[in-house]
């Protein structure tokens, strides 16, 4: 029954946060091919509240929400054809950036350092990720892809890693706390 209870919660978890991050993914400031959103927020957010592992699950269950035509990537679009579209990489990177800023937490400390640190890896994991399929989907120049799909976003990234270190470190104590969700934080063993 335990194994049972773990299992759902983990899946209750994941979902949770596949569904912030289709929230957060409304909030945007549209621009010319790839908006502003605060997708990436919620990205940072939930690899430092849930670590590695579970924050790509939860990223795969959104990518495979919008995939089957579900309305939860930025400005309310969903289906296949957004994933082979100029944002696609991006969202594809979701995954990615999930497990990297997770794994440098899980590898290092939940800190607040930390999580700046992982976060801002994040960010530039996602970034080229993104950049380099926009390059490939528009068939631009590399100079034209980094100008659109890099460049007007390092500011608002840094923030965004910020946010999400800031506002993650602080929920993933809470929740540790409240006991729903467990510290998988190596502890140092007594002599």
């Amino acid at each position: 029954m335990q194994n049972h209870n773990s299992k759902l919660r983990v899946i209750i978890i994941c979902a949770l946060f596949a569904a912030l991050t289709a929230v957060m993914s409304q909030l945007t400031i549209p621009l010319p091919l790839v908006p502003i959103t605060a997708q990436t927020l919620a990205v940072g957010l939930t690899a430092t509240i849930i670590g590695s592992r579970y924050g790509a699950i939860a990223m795969f269950c959104y990518m495979l929400l919008g995939a089957f035509g579900l309305p939860v990537f930025a400005e309310a679009k969903g289906g296949p054809q957004v994933l082979i579209g100029p944002t696609g990489g991006y969202i594809f990177s979701f995954i990615v950036t999930a497990y990297v800023t997770g794994l440098i937490l899980e590898k290092t400390k939940f800190n607040l350092l930390w999580a700046l640190v992982a976060n801002t890896v994040g960010m530039v994991v996602t970034l080229v990720i993104g950049t380099i399929h926009l390059k490939f989907v528009l068939d631009l120049s590399w100079t034209a892809a980094i100008g659109a799909g890099a460049t007007p976003f390092i500011i608002g990234g840094l923030i965004k890693a910020f946010l999400a270190s800031w506002i993650g470190i602080t929920v993933r104590k809470r929740l540790i706390q409240a006991k729903l969700l467990k510290d998988t934080t190596k502890q140092p063993q007594a002599a």
